[in-house]
């Protein structure tokens, strides 16, 4: 396996399953409830800003395959907008992972060459490191979303 399949097999891992974590965001995130969403635990931030957080990232490197630049920014990436109804954030989530097989299906179509060049811009670094920290990323943070799912349905 080159790379770059081992580098789109992760991250789709992280996403659909087939990782050795046996945890991904689609088991993670399909059964939650807009209740469990919103569901405040002390100052942690809530599943749906999590869930938000994850996808910001996501679907803000996504343009960089179609010859785009780097738009999105650190501060605002907590920024969720309100989900007001369950179809709303069922959608969301739906959006969520639609946006994840893009990214898979980019990432995927790259050249073990591309890997190591700059992404976007050297202060960047490359893509295999953008790459792997939007994977350990995704997985910190489906830690959390877990972890409060889990504290969510017990309350």
């Amino acid at each position: 396996m080159s790379h770059i399949q081992h580098l789109s097999k992760h991250l789709n891992d992280v996403f659909f399953g087939g990782n050795w974590t046996a945890s991904n965001v689609k088991d993670t995130i399909t059964p939650i409830t807009l209740k469990e969403a919103y569901h405040k635990i002390r100052d942690c931030n809530t599943i749906a800003v999590l869930v938000f957080h994850i996808n910001y990232y996501v679907e803000g490197i996504l343009p960089i395959f179609e010859g785009g630049g780097l738009e999105i920014r650190d501060k605002y990436s907590f920024d969720a907008p309100e989900f007001n109804t369950e179809k709303s954030w069922d959608d969301f989530k739906t959006k969520v992972l639609k946006n994840a097989e893009l990214l898979v299906d980019k990432v995927s179509k790259l050249s073990d060459d591309n890997i190591f060049e700059p992404f976007i811009d050297e202060k960047y670094g490359n893509y295999y490191r953008n790459l792997n920290g939007l994977i350990e990323h995704t997985h910190y943070h489906l830690g959390q979303i877990a972890i409060l799912k889990k504290l969510a349905s017990e309350s």
